[in-house]
């Protein structure tokens, strides 16, 4: 911007300040303007506001609206097909190939698309575990997407470190840049393209930043299976005494919300490893929803909301009192924050606990209001609802999603960013969970009394009611019963919880209908775990459900 008006942006003496003598030019970008390297967040700050990217709002969060794209485009990701990986890639509507050729294409493209342009880079680290970190480079046309990325990863102060730095991996985000599909192979103007032989990937003509962090975290989820380490879409936190915990569940499950307990210690909310020696959080952020964020239900996430260094993104704000409305969906039911994980008051410093899992929390947002609440499952059935990833997509979470939620089956509850098959994770996280004895529970934070639009959600004060009674042991004296359709347990009370909650049906008016609607959604396990059968032993095809008779 700063070289059309003839003038300085804020940060253009300390540009070079950090900049790695491993430069651009590896990447193939050349003739560039001004590269602002390794900028602190007050100087992304400048430079955003400088640029006209968004608003400084009450208190000091930035905030930006993404325009068209609020969410992923999962429809225009793609994995370059070629002979070193394609192999092990689980090839399908979540890794669409393209080839080398194509991406060289676009890879041009983009090259081109930055000559005589401004850029910003933040060289960072993916993995509190220095033993399996991935040193990654991520390059901006935007000053805010720096902020993000410096906020979501893990950044060094060290000049002499950030002199030396050489990705492993390098990320270049170009939302001015769109594609033709009848050129590029795209499907839309709009792409996300990872080259793990050449180690970059390019997201084109998308301003969400959400693109960015599942770009790393889909790239971990392929790297570190060789490694021996088990890539997870889980939040986690530990205990007072040492006991820590993970949670898996798609966007909108209760992951974030859940996970930041103010008696527990928190690791993440997005993105873990689990590896010999324990839990350690691949990012150095948080990246929350944030509509209708209630300050006495989520206190933590919510005071995120006031501080300087977070970014909001597509919340509404009061241009004249500069003051945000958290409960304002005109731009979509996906607002979101980006903040550091240093802004809750409990996390865990370093990122990592050297203490395997003693329980393993599945969330599930049942919108057809029949699953039990709470429900202990025992490994093969674990296994089975791993790869079944039972859930419902929330609204605006992905593009073209439209209110009401849809029911879904996501594997391992995170099928969009799983490169490997999922019986790969699946046999790794049993392995785990029989080596070190950890209990699994399926918890259902969607409907009761019916589906969505018939029920309500059911409270969050009993989900965490419920989630403390199983990571303190309180639910393992209690007595269970034996699920009809699908065999696992549930327990008939917890404390602080009214027993009639713990028995779905008891909420529905009719249970002839919630009998019928339970059966439909078992016909539905079992018609979407026949793609998995062949990579499964008997023992876990079995654990799934049976039809009413």
């Amino acid at each position: 911007m700063s070289k059309y008006l003839k003038i300085k942006s804020p940060s253009f003496k300390q540009a070079k300040t950090l900049a790695s003598t491993y430069g651009l030019a590896n990447h193939g970008f050349k003739h560039l303007d001004t590269v602002y390297w390794n900028l602190t967040t007050p100087a992304l700050y400048e430079e955003a506001v400088f640029r006209n990217e968004g608003n400084i709002v009450n208190q000091g969060p930035f905030l930006v609206n993404t325009g068209k794209h609020t969410a992923r485009a999962a429809n225009d990701k793609f994995v370059v097909q070629e002979d070193t990986t394609s192999g092990d890639i689980w090839w399908g509507d979540y890794n669409r190939p393209i080839s080398p050729d194509k991406f060289n294409t676009i890879l041009t493209r983009a090259q081109a698309h930055l000559q005589g342009e401004e850029v910003f880079v933040q060289d960072c680290y993916a993995g509190n575990d220095e033993r399996y970190r991935l040193p990654v480079r991520i390059i901006t046309e935007k000053a805010w997407h720096s902020l993000f990325a410096r906020n979501m990863f893990i950044t060094t102060a060290n000049q002499d470190e950030l002199r030396h730095f050489v990705p492993e991996f390098t990320v270049v985000s170009l939302p001015d840049l769109k594609m033709d599909p009848k050129i590029d192979g795209t499907n839309s103007a709009t792409t996300i393209v990872l080259n793990f032989q050449q180690r970059m990937a390019i997201i084109a003509n998308s301003l969400y930043g959400g693109e960015i962090k599942k770009s790393v975290f889909t790239v971990l989820n392929f790297l570190l299976t060789y490694r021996d380490v088990l890539p997870m879409h889980c939040s986690a936190n530990v205990g007072k005494n040492g006991d820590s915990a993970i949670f898996f569940g798609l966007s909108g499950t209760g992951k974030t919300t859940l996970s930041a307990d103010p008696n527990r210690d928190l690791i993440g909310d997005d993105e873990h490893g689990w590896s010999a020696d324990g839990i350690f959080n691949f990012e150095g952020g948080c990246y929350a929803k944030v509509i209708r964020l209630s300050a006495e239900n989520e206190p933590e996430i919510h005071a995120c909301t006031k501080k300087f260094g977070s970014i909001l993104e597509n919340v509404v704000f009061d241009e004249v009192n500069r003051k945000i409305d958290l409960d304002d969906d005109v731009f979509t039911e996906n607002t979101r924050i980006s903040y550091p994980i240093n802004f809750i008051p409990n996390a865990v410093p370093e990122g990592r606990v050297d203490a395997h899992p003693k329980n393993i929390i599945f969330l599930t947002c049942d919108a057809s209001g029949v699953m039990p609440p709470i429900a202990r499952l025992n490994p093969d059935q674990a296994q089975y609802h791993f790869i079944s990833g039972y859930t419902s997509k929330i609204a605006g979470t992905e593009i073209g999603l439209g209110i009401e939620p849809k029911i879904t089956f996501s594997a391992c509850f995170g099928a969009p960013f799983m490169v490997r098959h999922p019986s790969v994770y699946a046999a790794m996280l049993k392995e785990r969970m029989q080596k070190h004895n950890a209990q699994c529970w399926l918890v259902n934070t969607g409907w009761i009394g019916g589906r969505f639009g018939v029920g309500k959600r059911i409270s969050i004060s009993h989900t965490r009611n419920l989630l403390n009674a199983a990571l303190d042991g309180k639910l393992n004296n209690v007595k269970y019963r034996k699920d009809k359709l699908f065999g696992f347990e549930v327990p008939l009370s917890c404390p602080d919880v009214p027993e009639e909650i713990l028995e779905p049906s008891n909420s529905w008016g009719d249970k002839k209908d919630y009998w019928k609607k339970y059966d439909s959604l078992a016909a539905r396990f079992i018609q979407n775990f026949k793609f998995f059968e062949k990579n499964c032993s008997k023992t876990v095809i079995e654990s799934g459900p049976v039809r009413l008779k």
